[in-house]
């Protein structure tokens, strides 16, 4: 096994960033959903409709990229604001379409249920033969589910279901144990940067995975994380 892709969202449902190497601590992914689009009653904006979060349609049109001491947040017509710039929190509301601010975290962690999400090539491999290819051929695209690891393991299947409560060793630093499966909505069909919109992906994990995909891991030991670092347990 091996770490075939890193993925770093500064701000919470906003795209994101492929990134070579990244530093991992006890939160996750260093960088990673620290900052969230909030409404005026306090829920962040999300794909989804929670008791902490709101879906706002249209996050997925913006791109955010790690900076300090703020991410730095890119209109879908190319402008560009920190997100501690009021300016830019007005220019995020008039494109959405509803007041909102930018807000980097407080006491509750930004993320949906953990630290480090992963999933596996092993993983979206199957999902293709049960769902099909994406449009013009080619695996499921892995950043339908904003995974920060995709682990390439050989075959097809669900390997990572077996792995809640080992401990994987990520590189030559970076120990981590994954938890339980994720939970998966409605935003993996829909359409972000280069993957186009479906409406078959979530009924398939629904029928064939107990709507479960990938999974989440607390971090046992910190450290520095690159493509290419080879993974194994411990």
């Amino acid at each position: 096994m091996m770490v075939a892709e890193i993925r770093r969202y500064p701000v919470k449902s906003m795209l994101g960033e492929v990134v070579t190497g990244a530093e991992v601590d006890s939160r996750g992914v260093v960088g990673d959903r620290l900052w969230a689009v909030r409404d005026p009653d306090g829920k962040l904006g999300s794909g989804k409709n929670t008791r902490r979060f709101r879906r706002m349609p249209g996050l997925f049109r913006f791109r955010a990229y790690a900076a300090e001491p703020a991410p730095i947040v890119e209109m879908p017509d190319g402008r560009r604001f920190a997100a501690d710039d009021p300016a830019g929190h007005r220019a995020v509301g008039e494109a959405l379409g509803r007041p909102v601010t930018l807000v980097p975290e407080g006491t509750v962690a930004h993320h949906d249920e953990g630290p480090v999400s992963l999933i596996t090539t092993a993983a979206l491999r199957r999902l293709t033969e049960l769902s099909g290819a994406e449009p013009g051929g080619g695996c499921v695209d892995p950043q339908r589910f904003r995974a920060n690891l995709l682990i390439d393991v050989p075959g097809s299947g669900f390997p990572e279901d077996g792995w809640p409560g080992r401990r994987l060793r990520v590189g030559p630093q970076v120990v981590l144990r994954p938890v339980r499966p994720l939970t998966r909505c409605a935003m993996i069909d829909m359409a972000q940067d280069r993957a186009g919109e479906r409406n078959d992906l979530l009924k398939a994990v629904a029928e064939h995975h107990d709507l479960t995909f990938g999974g989440y891991a607390t971090v046992e030991r910190a450290g520095r994380i690159a493509v290419g670092d080879r993974c194994w347990w411990t």
